[in-house]
Protein backbone atom coordinates (compact mmCIF):
# COMPACT_ATOMS: atom_id res chain seq x y z
CA UNK A 1 0.00 0.00 0.00
CA UNK A 2 1.34 3.56 -0.89
CA UNK A 3 -0.15 7.24 0.20
CA UNK A 4 0.98 10.08 -1.97
CA UNK A 5 -0.05 13.41 -2.40
CA UNK A 6 -1.61 13.59 -5.98
CA UNK A 7 1.04 14.70 -8.65
CA UNK A 8 -0.99 13.89 -11.41
CA UNK A 9 -4.01 14.52 -13.62
CA UNK A 10 -5.08 10.63 -13.37
CA UNK A 11 -3.78 10.13 -9.23
CA UNK A 12 -6.71 13.25 -9.44
CA UNK A 13 -8.85 11.40 -11.51
CA UNK A 14 -8.61 8.55 -9.26
CA UNK A 15 -9.25 10.39 -6.48
CA UNK A 16 -12.61 12.12 -7.69
CA UNK A 17 -13.57 8.50 -8.74
CA UNK A 18 -13.02 6.93 -5.40
CA UNK A 19 -15.11 10.20 -3.83
CA UNK A 20 -18.00 9.20 -6.26
CA UNK A 21 -18.22 5.50 -4.95
CA UNK A 22 -18.00 6.32 -1.47
CA UNK A 23 -20.04 9.77 -0.97
CA UNK A 24 -22.16 9.75 -4.09
CA UNK A 25 -23.63 6.39 -4.78
CA UNK A 26 -22.90 5.37 -1.53
CA UNK A 27 -24.20 7.94 0.55
CA UNK A 28 -26.62 9.94 -1.45
CA UNK A 29 -24.25 13.36 -1.42
CA UNK A 30 -25.27 15.15 -4.61
CA UNK A 31 -22.48 15.47 -7.05
CA UNK A 32 -22.56 19.77 -6.99
CA UNK A 33 -21.91 19.28 -3.07
CA UNK A 34 -18.73 16.77 -3.30
CA UNK A 35 -16.66 18.23 -5.53
CA UNK A 36 -16.74 22.04 -4.87
CA UNK A 37 -14.58 25.40 -5.34
CA UNK A 38 -12.29 23.85 -2.45
CA UNK A 39 -10.53 21.19 -4.58
CA UNK A 40 -8.56 23.33 -6.54
CA UNK A 41 -7.11 24.81 -3.66
CA UNK A 42 -6.50 21.59 -1.66
CA UNK A 43 -3.59 18.94 -1.64
CA UNK A 44 -4.96 15.43 -2.23
CA UNK A 45 -4.00 12.59 -1.33
CA UNK A 46 -4.48 9.21 -2.88
CA UNK A 47 -3.65 5.55 -1.83
CA UNK A 48 -3.45 2.36 -3.57
CA UNK A 49 -3.36 -0.84 -3.67
CA UNK A 50 -0.82 -1.93 -6.18
CA UNK A 51 -2.28 -0.01 -8.66
CA UNK A 52 -5.72 0.48 -7.34
CA UNK A 53 -6.84 3.43 -6.04
CA UNK A 54 -8.43 2.09 -2.51
CA UNK A 55 -8.68 5.74 -0.51
CA UNK A 56 -8.20 9.42 -0.83
CA UNK A 57 -9.06 12.73 1.37
CA UNK A 58 -7.71 16.14 1.05
CA UNK A 59 -6.44 18.76 3.18
CA UNK A 60 -6.61 22.78 3.37
CA UNK A 61 -5.21 25.03 5.62
CA UNK A 62 -7.86 27.13 7.01
CA UNK A 63 -7.00 30.14 9.61
CA UNK A 64 -4.52 28.50 12.41
CA UNK A 65 -5.57 24.58 11.38
CA UNK A 66 -4.94 21.70 8.74
CA UNK A 67 -8.39 20.35 8.01
CA UNK A 68 -9.05 17.33 6.97
CA UNK A 69 -11.58 16.47 4.35
CA UNK A 70 -13.29 13.99 2.00
CA UNK A 71 -11.32 11.18 3.90
CA UNK A 72 -13.31 8.03 2.42
CA UNK A 73 -11.77 4.18 1.55
CA UNK A 74 -13.69 2.11 -0.98
CA UNK A 75 -15.62 -0.37 1.25
CA UNK A 76 -14.18 -3.22 0.39
CA UNK A 77 -10.90 -1.73 2.12
CA UNK A 78 -12.57 -0.75 5.17
CA UNK A 79 -11.24 -2.12 8.81
CA UNK A 80 -7.58 -2.84 8.04
CA UNK A 81 -6.07 0.57 9.68
CA UNK A 82 -6.01 2.19 5.69
CA UNK A 83 -8.09 5.52 6.79
CA UNK A 84 -5.60 5.56 10.21
CA UNK A 85 -2.56 5.57 8.36
CA UNK A 86 -3.80 8.00 5.14
CA UNK A 87 -4.82 10.38 8.53
CA UNK A 88 -1.20 10.61 10.02
CA UNK A 89 -0.10 11.12 6.23
CA UNK A 90 -2.07 14.04 6.47
CA UNK A 91 -1.24 15.35 9.67
CA UNK A 92 2.64 14.52 8.78
CA UNK A 93 1.59 17.26 5.77
CA UNK A 94 -0.06 20.02 8.60
CA UNK A 95 2.78 19.72 10.40
CA UNK A 96 5.54 19.77 7.83
CA UNK A 97 3.71 23.20 6.24
CA UNK A 98 4.29 24.80 9.97
CA UNK A 99 0.79 23.79 11.62
CA UNK A 100 0.32 22.12 15.22
CA UNK A 101 -3.31 22.02 14.68
CA UNK A 102 -5.37 19.52 13.11
CA UNK A 103 -9.29 19.60 12.36
CA UNK A 104 -12.30 17.62 10.91
CA UNK A 105 -16.06 17.22 10.29
CA UNK A 106 -16.79 13.81 11.01
CA UNK A 107 -19.18 12.10 10.61
CA UNK A 108 -20.85 11.04 13.37
CA UNK A 109 -20.91 7.17 12.46
CA UNK A 110 -16.94 7.56 12.42
CA UNK A 111 -16.23 9.72 15.70
CA UNK A 112 -14.93 6.91 18.05
CA UNK A 113 -12.74 5.98 15.11
CA UNK A 114 -11.55 9.71 15.06
CA UNK A 115 -11.36 9.47 19.09
CA UNK A 116 -9.45 6.39 18.73
CA UNK A 117 -6.72 8.55 16.88
CA UNK A 118 -6.67 11.58 19.05
CA UNK A 119 -9.56 14.08 18.38
CA UNK A 120 -11.61 15.54 20.33
CA UNK A 121 -15.57 16.40 19.43
CA UNK A 122 -16.09 20.41 20.20
CA UNK A 123 -19.51 20.72 18.76
CA UNK A 124 -23.07 19.83 18.66
CA UNK A 125 -23.95 17.34 16.15
CA UNK A 126 -25.23 19.19 12.29
CA UNK A 127 -26.15 18.14 9.37
CA UNK A 128 -23.59 18.16 6.09
CA UNK A 129 -25.22 17.10 3.15
CA UNK A 130 -27.90 15.63 4.73
CA UNK A 131 -25.22 13.58 7.07
CA UNK A 132 -24.98 13.56 10.92
CA UNK A 133 -21.06 15.14 11.47
CA UNK A 134 -19.47 16.75 14.88
CA UNK A 135 -16.23 18.71 14.22
CA UNK A 136 -13.53 17.47 15.81
CA UNK A 137 -9.85 18.86 16.58
CA UNK A 138 -6.68 17.46 17.84
CA UNK A 139 -3.18 19.41 18.79
CA UNK A 140 -0.64 18.00 17.20
CA UNK A 141 2.99 17.04 18.69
Amino acid sequence: MIIKEVTTNKEQDDAYRIRTVVFIQEQNVSPEEEMDKYDDEAIHFIVYDGEIPIATSRLRFVESYGKLERICVLKEYRGKSIGKQLIHRMEQAILENDFQKAKLNGQTHAEKFYHKLGYETISNEFLDAGIPHVTMVKQLP
